[in-house]
């Protein structure tokens, strides 16, 4: 299963945000947001992402004070949006480490092509290790289950799920966010389905999961060897 480059979008812009999602999805990206940076945050502790969107004005930290904090811990790609365009601000960006600045308003099909060429230019993301289920290991960023005695099928959606979960190995992860995430045909509902049948596949006995625990009440973690 191809890989698509995962953008965080923070906004506090709750139609903007519902737009770029399906905007950004019909156009390649798997898409995850955030209402503000402490959300944000949250998010990247927990994820890996390819490219932010990241605007400049919300309420709280700014999206320039988060940028200058991620430029110090994380590398991910930046691109601005902001209702401003005056060279100051541009140059303020920049030096907060941001990769690109877009004014608002914009046309979604330029950001596509702003992303893009970032993407380009960004350097090639570590492998993501592999995680080692007992006789199976994962390797999340081929989607590929294997075991002892050879390859494992997965259907899409048991693979999205399972490189969801592998992404952060000992995080919970809520049944709504693995819906969301996953990039698959699933919704929270169909979670636990597709958790059923996943630990069919991984699980010695499982009605006594391992690996792929439940946790009541808050949604599901995967606990590698």
């Amino acid at each position: 299963m191809a890989d698509l480059p995962h953008v965080l979008v923070v906004d506090d812009d709750a139609r903007l945000r519902s737009l770029l999602r399906r905007y950004l999805a019909e156009h390649g990206f798997l898409v995850t947001t955030a209402e503000d940076s402490a959300q944000a945050r949250a998010l990247l502790r927990l994820f890996r992402f390819d490219v932010l969107v990241l605007d400049v004005m919300m309420p709280g930290e700014s999206g320039l004070d988060l940028a200058r904090g991620l430029h110090a811990s994380n590398p991910v790609p930046i691109l601005m949006l902001t209702a401003r365009s005056e060279a100051e601000d541009r140059i303020a960006g920049l030096e907060a480490g941001v990769d690109d600045y877009l004014p608002k308003p914009f046309e979604p099909r330029e950001l596509v092509l702003r992303l893009a060429s970032i993407l380009r230019r960004a350097p090639s993301p570590a492998q993501g290790a592999s995680v080692r289920l007992g006789r199976f290991r994962f390797d999340p960023q081929r989607a590929e289950l294997d075991s002892d005695d050879g390859p494992v099928k997965l259907t899409e959606a048991e693979a999205s799920l399972l490189r969801v979960l592998a992404q952060a190995p000992g995080a919970i992860v809520s049944r709504e966010d693995l819906a969301e995430r996953s990039g698959a045909s699933v919704n929270a509902r169909s979670v636990d389905v597709q958790v059923t049948r996943l630990r069919r596949k991984i699980e010695e006995d499982p009605k006594l999961p391992r690996y792929l625990q439940t946790v009541r009440g808050a949604g599901y973690v995967l606990r590698p060897d």
